[in-house]
């Protein structure tokens, strides 16, 4: 008769439950939480509730158990910091088969029969040991009903009793709850200490593992140990003797770490066709668009935080190798853009999760990408844009294709105004326009053009260049009762003004005196006051004392004085005979619609005069 070799299905046991810590002192990453629980009991101060909250797999239920088997060694006459692991109630514990801990899945006993059934089992005494103890799993799990039935025990529960709430998500959990309970918020495993849990197993095993391999395997456990072994498990039952780094990528689905940088160095150089070839060739070997996602989404986080704290700092919880990938493709581009890039593949990381062709999705991300090397900074724009003496930035804050740098700029253009500075001098008081060398330049562009504007991209307009000298000589001479400066200020404040709808304001204003005293602006008008107190509001004044404020340089208020007699002299904005067809023919819009439409002036209306 020949002997039949049986097999227990269960002979082997997963790394993750092999190796579960039994004490406090085997428990990686928690030292916070074990400390505190030692020293409670060593003090004869341990509570009656508590709440393990944290991340998956970093040890929530295994503290539960240890603290449980603390409370319950028989090693000693009181509960001890250490349990022995070897008396009965110890072993029991480990088994999970002990009468006096009873494990509850609250995500399938959430019921409030359940709790019902449990809050009758406290009031009777422990079978063997000093305490009876609850550790519920997945507590958040429980309905709010059934939270309510369990509040009085909770909180005034029989000597004997200690409840002990394990959850992911502790903000689920009633604050009534919590308040009666010692909270213990569990961290994730740092990746250093991973990666030594997991070479002294391989060493327990005796195997044969790459560095490298090892280190992928906990930075795909992202700070779960448990993740780990369990990853850990399957490249072990794949690997052909020894774990290498090919095995465990292909194993996770992770895309080579050198793939990531070239796509990187692609973007760089705003190369769309090979960062669409890279694409094509990941897809092509089965990689999920998802998962790479998340991979360059991590690989960015990590290059941001080189580039601010250096590639050796402890922020960054990778393998040598690839810190200095990352410290590589740091210095290709400035901690803005780096940030932009990290903002673009998060939304496309969570765009993929829901949406249809995930290829497309992804590949439009890279492409963004790779388009934003083309922008500018807003700050490096307002300060090219800015008037005075502003200096531009010597340094240019990203790296720009070569492709772009030769590119026509809009200075190579004749006769070109930039809209920016169209709007720039709109607001200092000018008026840039297509200019001809034989159009005169009106009187109120004599002061603008001493400090011209400067156009964002583009260098100043012809019209703008022009020797200060040769304007003056072509303008009309300028009153002796009216100064250079209060020329241009008087022009470029009713031009606000016009251009914000104050026509009324403007026309009292336009033939009133105007003198600068001081910090004071004084305007004269003949109207009355209540005229002047009609047409001049909150807003209006506010619009007057900034323009002025900006023109002049500095500060200034505002006081008008009504009823006094002006004595007539003309302005910059023309003669009352005929000042507005003159107003109208200097205007640059209409000067610009002349010249490209061959358009004719007609008839002029002045709504002033008609009044």
């Amino acid at each position: 008769m020949h002997g039949i070799m049986t097999y227990s299905p269960m002979s082997y046991q997963v790394l993750a439950r092999k190796y579960r810590p039994q004490k406090f002192s085997e428990v990686i990453g928690q030292e916070h939480v074990t400390r505190t629980l030692k020293n409670a009991i060593e003090q004869q101060r341990t509570a009656h509730g508590y709440i393990f909250s944290g991340h998956r797999g970093i040890g929530k239920t295994t503290v539960a158990r240890i603290l449980a088997m603390a409370l319950n060694c028989r090693s000693s006459d009181k509960p001890v910091s250490e349990p022995c692991g070897i008396c009965e109630s110890c072993t029991e514990i480990r088994a999970g088969n002990s009468v006096d801990v009873i494990e509850i899945d609250a995500a399938t006993n959430r019921g409030i029969d359940e709790i019902r059934e449990l809050r009758e089992a406290t009031r009777y005494r422990p079978a063997r040991d000093r305490f009876k103890i609850y550790i519920l799993d997945e507590a958040h799990q429980i309905t709010d009903a059934a939270f309510n039935a369990l509040l009085k025990t909770l909180e005034e529960p029989p000597g004997h009793v200690v409840f002990m709430l394990a959850t992911t998500q502790p903000e689920d959990i009633p604050q009534t709850i919590r308040s009666r309970c010692q909270h213990f918020s569990f961290r994730a495993v740092k990746f250093e200490e991973i990666l030594g849990q997991l070479k002294d197993l391989v060493a327990r095993e005796q195997l044969e593992a790459d560095e490298d391999a090892l280190a992928l395997v906990a930075e795909g456990g992202d700070g779960s140990i448990r993740d780990a072994l369990s990853i850990l498990d399957q490249a072990i039952a794949s690997s052909s003797g020894r774990l290498s780094l090919d095995e465990v990528r292909q194993l996770v689905g992770a895309a080579p770490s050198g793939v990531l940088e070239q796509i990187m160095q692609s973007v760089a150089r705003g190369s769309s066709e090979e960062v669409l070839r890279v694409v094509d060739q990941l897809i092509s070997e089965g990689h999920s668009p998802t998962h790479f996602a998340r991979q360059m989404v991590r690989f960015l986080r990590n290059t941001v935080v080189a580039k601010i704290a250096g590639g050796d700092s402890s922020l960054l919880q990778i393998s040598g190798d690839e810190r200095k990938r990352v410290a590589r493709v740091a210095e290709l581009f400035s901690e803005e853009d780096l940030a932009r890039h990290l903002q673009i593949m998060l939304r496309t990381h969570g765009e993929l999760g829901y949406r249809q062709e995930q290829r497309f999705h992804l590949e439009l991300g890279l492409l963004k990408m790779a388009h934003a090397q083309r922008l500018l900074p807003i700050e490096q724009l307002l300060s090219e844009a800015s008037v005075g003496n502003v200096q531009r930035p010597t340094g240019k804050p990203s790296i720009v294709p070569e492709a772009r740098k030769s590119e026509a700029s809009p200075s190579a253009r004749p006769n070109y105004v930039s809209p920016f500075a169209a709007d720039s001098a709109r607001k200092g008081g000018s008026k840039p326009e297509l200019s001809t060398e034989n159009s005169p330049a009106p009187p109120s562009k004599v002061a603008a053009r001493a400090n011209p504007p400067v156009v964002m991209g583009a260098a100043a307009p012809a019209a703008m260049s022009e020797p200060v000298e040769e304007i003056s000589a072509q303008a009309d001479p300028i009153p002796e009762t009216l100064g250079a400066e209060q020329l241009n200020l008087s022009s470029t404040v009713l031009d606000a003004l016009g251009g914000a709808g104050h026509r009324v304001l403007v026309s009292l204003l336009d033939g009133g005196e105007w003198q600068v005293q001081g910090d004071e602006l004084q305007i004269k008008v003949t109207a009355s006051a209540a005229v002047v107190d009609m047409s001049l509001s909150a807003e209006a004044k506010r619009l007057l004392t900034a323009t002025a404020s900006q023109v002049l340089g500095r500060p200034v208020k505002l006081k008008i004085i009504p009823g006094s007699k002006v004595q007539a002299a003309p302005t910059n904005r023309g003669p009352s005979n005929g000042g507005g067809r003159s107003r109208v023919e200097q205007d640059p819009v209409v000067r610009r619609m002349q010249e490209k439409f061959g358009a004719e002036i007609r008839t002029v209306i002045d709504y002033k005069e008609r009044r």
